[in-house]
């Protein structure tokens, strides 16, 4: 089975996914820690960010692997290097946009993150998991939240590892990131006209985990009355 949830900064795409992917017992895959790591990759080796062709080349001989333990913690090794930690500072966060952005980076992303789902069931997260990398996934979902209240969560995860943030930097963030993953022309980000919506502004994560456990739940049972019925 592969469930799909994507949606905007802030939506609550990473703990729902998490959570979904433990209650399943399938394979978690963040895939904008992909883009993060590679973006880490770029800036350590001085490529300029705008140079398409270069990032396309590192792309190609990079190895980018996810894993996660019993608990679900996730771990992010770039060329057998954990850089966890490292690719969720706030500078990775202001430049990976101008890696994600290049087709094809994009190109080589998909073919990782298809790999690491294949033949083995995988709840996914991102951008455009239920439009470009699983377009034909089981299950569709985008999570979707206010403009405050994801600005809101945001400030509230950056705060700890960026003291000096303020909450207008963060809104300023999300907006340009918003703008940025809906108007590039590779992989935007926008609701698969299949997917379900569920505005997450006031429910809890275990509330957006129910309701897509009841929608899996639902599928399954599906499944079952039409293989009975053949």
């Amino acid at each position: 089975m592969i469930v799909a949830i994507d949606g905007p900064a802030g939506s609550g795409k990473s703990t729902v996914a998490k959570e979904v992917a433990k209650k399943l017992g399938l394979i978690y895959v963040d895939t904008g820690a992909m883009y993060r790591a590679l973006t880490l990759k770029a800036i350590r080796n001085n490529i300029d960010l705008t140079d398409s062709n270069a990032l396309m080349g590192l792309a190609k001989n990079t190895e980018i692997c996810l894993e996660t333990d019993k608990n679900f913690k996730l771990s992010v090794k770039l060329d057998g290097e954990d850089v966890s930690e490292e690719i969720r500072t706030v500078f990775i966060t202001n430049n990976v946009k101008h890696v994600a952005c290049i087709s094809g980076v994009r190109r080589e992303m998909v073919n990782l993150q298809r790999k690491a789902a294949s033949g083995k069931g995988a709840v996914l997260e991102g951008r455009d998991i239920g439009t470009v990398v699983f377009p034909d996934a089981d299950i569709k979902i985008y999570l979707d939240a206010t403009i405050d209240e994801r600005v809101r969560r945001r400030y509230k995860e950056l705060a700890g590892k960026t003291p000096d943030i303020t909450l207008e930097e963060v809104k300023k963030d999300v907006r340009a990131r918003d703008k940025s993953d809906e108007n590039r022309s590779a992989g935007p980000l926008k609701k698969a006209n299949d997917a379900i919506l569920i505005d997450t502004t006031r429910l809890t994560i275990p509330q957006v985990v129910d309701r897509i456990l009841e929608r899996v739940k639902a599928l399954k049972s599906l499944s079952g009355r039409e293989r009975r019925s053949t």
